[in-house]
């Protein structure tokens, strides 16, 4: 079976976010970083090159795979944020509210912290971090 490549690191969050190009989505960054940290309880880890995650479980599929992932995270990638919020993008009543984004599987696509309802992704990073710890408790 193939190694993980979404590990935790060693890596200066810091640092990262500091290296990140665009201003505005630089300063999105420090501000999703101080608000999934003041959620989770947790402090940010780099995961890879390029996620920032907070907390951690390890998870076990059907298929007898597994592996170790973060429980909630983001990162600023060159043209948007993504943010990792499993089972929180199911509920289209709910993003209707939050403003311009798209979504993917599990992914959140914002080109702004702006662009959002504040109160509405502050709502929708704790229905995900509910939902992994229910899953998977700590």
């Amino acid at each position: 079976m193939a190694e993980a490549k979404t590990v935790p690191g060693d890596g200066d969050v810091a640092a990262f976010i500091d290296r990140v190009e665009d201003p505005v989505r630089r300063e999105d960054a420090r501000s999703l970083c101080r608000l999934m940290a003041g959620i989770s309880g947790q402090p940010a880890t780099l995961w890879g090159p390029s996620i920032i995650g907070f907390g951690q479980y390890r998870y076990r599929y059907d298929s007898g795979r597994e592996g170790d992932t973060f429980r909630i995270g983001f990162s600023p990638r060159k043209s948007e944020l993504v943010l990792y919020l499993t089972g929180a993008t199911d509920d289209a009543g709910f993003l209707a509210r939050l403003g311009k984004h798209r979504t993917g599987k599990s992914c959140l696509y914002v080109k702004r912290l702006g662009d959002v309802d504040a109160a509405v992704l502050d709502r929708l990073i704790r229905r995900a971090l509910d939902r992994v710890d229910s899953a998977y408790p700590s």
